[in-house]
């Protein structure tokens, strides 16, 4: 007989649970009834003579079953007797994976990760596309990235289908086009071909953006549309068309100083609005740009939904929030995992980020919720650092209020890395908390990373590290991976998330040696550097070809070893 009093640990927790003493082995009945709770709402109650699930709708019923599930994993056969009334806070609860920037997930990854998606109740996957689709005639752009293909598209389509999963296309469609732009049949559409100043104070080397008065750059879209999609069932589709730094810097310039950067960009995003209009689409689109100009925004393409991203704890999502809802302006809320740039995560900027867009969608009549994974400058993060993100997004964006101070390392080790042991999810959360040992804080990245890879801070990673704050960092990660060897997780690739996040551990150990390199000089032993960086690309390519496709690899290695001339 199960322990009653065992704790409910439940990923999402519902925002109802009556419970009771007794214990049940009864068989489960269904049933679809509109009167009870909300769209995509269920009640699963389960007694000792009986276990009913009824769904407001065919999507309730599914939720209720991924409930089930969890109970049957922490309980057995004999389930605790409760009554669970359950639905969700925002409509669309979404995950948006990126792979472009390194990582092109294999058909089995991607698999297993929509099961674990639908289980935690998310209802929206997109795949982040700037160059990682075969389209027909641009093999040049696409070649060495082991791209998508049409069918797997649709075999991906299918699959999320089933689990009430939308699977949006997601295709950027202005800026970061430079995968595309760097290549001399493109370089045409260029708005800078010769790079341009960014607002982050460095000067971009090369084309970004489309040029947004070249009828060709629209001709382009038109063709990568038409490919890309009739293999989704979707009637949603994100054209990206975030930081278009580069807009009037370049051909554009006349034009702009004429009538405004924003009014040009404007009537750029609503063209391609037209575009998406005519495959019978609704347009989604990242509103950074847009908000540098908020008058703007209720002359916005209608029914075109703003995504309102943001990845810092304090990240203002109340009042950008505020301003698409004034101006009538459908809207997303869009946190992050905090894990790219991180190597390890950054657990408690991710939890702040992601409560603090739950609580302004709720506010401000957010009608989805969009957890984002990056991959910039390499995707050094692995897969099961992004779990915790992941996992926190899904809960959240169900109930914010049941979920808002959410067990995490606890609901890591029983739905996420199956650990009986209850190791990794602790170790997962203070590894993803590295970051902070350091004692220099940085936007959208952590210290050790801008010194793992020099260049993706655009000044000296140096600045501010000392010794002190890099013997805090090593002791945390010591502590963190201690006992990871004790984990006893009941999953296929157990030993792949072990050799993850100890590979990842010693490349944040060799980011503090590299630290301590440049400030101590010589007492570091250089020999011993460069044969631990061999090893860490080594293991890399391991850890990577077992979840991803080759293409990209090459690049993430290039960022990888980026100190190989330090040592």
């Amino acid at each position: 007989m199960a322990d009653v009093q065992e704790p409910l640990l439940l990923l999402p927790s519902p925002r109802h649970i009556e419970r009771r003493g007794d214990v049940s082995t009864a068989a489960v009945s269904e049933t679809i009834d509109p009167a009870v709770a909300r769209p995509q709402g269920y009640q699963l109650s389960i007694t000792p003579q009986a276990c009913r699930i009824t769904g407001h709708d065919a999507a309730g019923v599914f939720y209720a079953r991924q409930t089930l599930a969890q109970l049957r994993r922490c309980f057995g056969r004999a389930l605790p007797c409760l009554e669970i009334e359950d639905w969700p806070d925002f409509p669309a609860r979404g995950v948006m994976l990126d792979i472009s920037r390194d990582k092109v997930p294999t058909m089995a990854t991607l698999f297993s990760l929509i099961d674990r998606l639908a289980e935690w109740k998310v209802n929206q996957l997109q795949l982040y596309i700037e160059h990682t689709f075969a389209y027909a005639g641009h093999e040049a752009v696409w070649r060495d990235a082991s791209p998508m293909l049409p069918g797997e598209i649709q075999s991906l389509d299918e699959y999320c289908r089933a689990r009430f999963i939308e699977l949006a296309p997601n295709q950027n469609s202005f800026g970061h086009m430079e995968r595309w732009l760097r290549h001399p049949k493109y370089l045409p559409l260029a708005e800078a071909p010769d790079g341009a100043d960014t607002p982050w104070g460095f000067r971009w080397d090369g084309p970004f953006s489309l040029c947004p008065i070249d009828e060709k750059s629209l001709d382009l879209l038109g063709d990568l549309y038409t490919q890309l999609l009739p293999n989704f069932s979707s009637g949603l589709f994100n054209v990206g068309c975030d930081e278009t730094f580069d807009i009037g810097q370049g051909r554009s310039g006349d034009i702009c100083a004429e009538r405004g950067v924003h009014e040009v960009y404007l009537e750029f995003l609503s063209r391609v609005d037209a575009l998406v209009r005519r495959h019978g689409r609704r347009m989604m689109f990242w509103g950074d740009v847009i908000l540098h100009q908020p008058e703007l925004i209720p002359r916005l393409p209608r029914q075109a939904i703003a995504l309102n991203w943001g990845y810092e704890a304090n990240h203002p999502f109340d009042a950008e929030a505020e301003r698409f809802a004034k101006s009538g302006a459908p809207f997303y809320v869009c946190p992050g995992t905090s894990s790219w740039c991180s190597i390890a995560g950054r657990t408690d900027n991710m939890l702040a980020n992601q409560r603090s867009a739950a609580e302004a969608g709720l506010k401000h009549g957010a009608i989805g919720y969009l957890n984002t994974d990056w991959g910039d400058y390499g995707h050094l993060q692995y897969l099961p650092i992004s779990y915790a993100g992941l996992a926190a997004g899904a809960a959240m964006s169900w109930c914010y209020e049941s979920n808002r101070e959410l067990p995490l390392a606890d609901l890591l080790d029983a739905h996420v890395f199956e650990d009986r042991a209850k190791i990794i999810g602790s170790a997962a959360c203070a590894l993803g908390n590295v970051y902070q040992a350091i004692g220099k804080p940085m936007n959208n990245r952590s210290a050790l990373f801008g010194i793992f890879v020099p260049s993706s801070t655009h000044r000296d990673p140096m600045e501010g590290i000392t010794t002190e704050g890099l013997d805090a960092s090593l002791a945390v990660i010591d502590s963190a991976t201690r006992d990871l060897q004790r984990a006893k997780m009941k999953r296929p690739d157990a030993k792949l998330i072990i050799s993850e996040f100890e590979n990842a551990a010693t490349m944040l150990r060799f980011a503090c040696e590299i630290g301590k390199m440049k400030l101590d000089g010589p007492s570091v032993n250089q020999k011993r550097l460069a044969k631990n960086l061999r090893k860490i690309v080594k293991e890399h390519r391991r850890c990577w070809m077992a979840r991803n496709r080759a293409g990209g690899l090459e690049d993430s290695i290039r960022k990888l070893a980026e100190n190989a001339g330090s040592v």
